[in-house]
């Protein structure tokens, strides 16, 4: 089963990806976890350009490819090689983040950027996408003390506010558009119950499985 997390800066993402795969164990799950841009060696050097802060001339058509070009060696080289050895793959952002980023936030052509896709995943389409929902200026403000805690910040945090609350509005539409794939939370909660709704949401998936 291939599960990803998506959802706008300071979302949470990353600090729940591990104690969710921890639970999945305890019962009795095989599972994998791993993040986009990256996952792979080739995907890592990618990822370095890609939120170096120096690199503020970088064109949205170059951002987009250079995203496919890492997620076609990550689905390559990790997701189809785990799932088919029968394990619960579960990555912080996938595909869905490029079109809430680059086709929203860019105001790109979706069906181009989805088209890009399409190529570089092979079709790959998750089977649960779940939308950690949150207030972009609160998620902003989020980041940005992470960032005084020595947290990452990248070149797409810094865009300004109206670009993410496209990014936010564009992954509230993909979610609207196909409800059988994605479940939305709500993020603003306590980090305990954000994690108990995930919990909920990937045991009534499974049983359904």
């Amino acid at each position: 089963m291939f599960i990803t997390l998506e959802g706008p800066e300071g979302s949470g993402k990353t600090s729940h990806l591990q104690p969710l795969a921890e639970w999945l164990r305890g019962e009795g799950h095989r599972v994998f976890t791993t993040r986009e841009p990256g996952g792979t060696p080739i995907g890592e050097q990618i990822r370095a350009v890609l939120h170096n802060l120096q690199n503020t001339e970088m064109h949205p058509r170059t951002e987009t490819l250079l995203y496919q070009a890492a997620r076609a060696q990550f689905v390559e080289q990790v997701v189809k090689p785990r799932l088919m050895a029968g394990e619960i793959v579960i990555s912080d952002r996938y595909a869905d983040s490029t079109l809430a980023y680059q086709g929203y936030g860019h105001q790109q052509d979706l069906e181009q950027v989805r088209a890009l896709i399409h190529y570089a995943t092979g079709g790959l389409i998750p089977d649960l996408t779940i939308l950690l929902d949150l207030d972009v200026e609160v998620g902003l403000q989020r980041s940005a003390r992470r960032r005084a805690q020595g947290g990452e910040w990248n070149r797409l945090d810094a865009f300004d506010l109206a670009f993410h609350q496209r990014v936010r509005a564009g992954y509230l539409e993909m979610a609207k558009r196909e409800p059988q794939r994605w479940k939305v939370i709500d993020a603003a909660q306590e980090w305990e119950k954000v994690q108990e709704n995930l919990r909920v949401v990937l045991a009534e998936c499974l049983s359904r499985r």
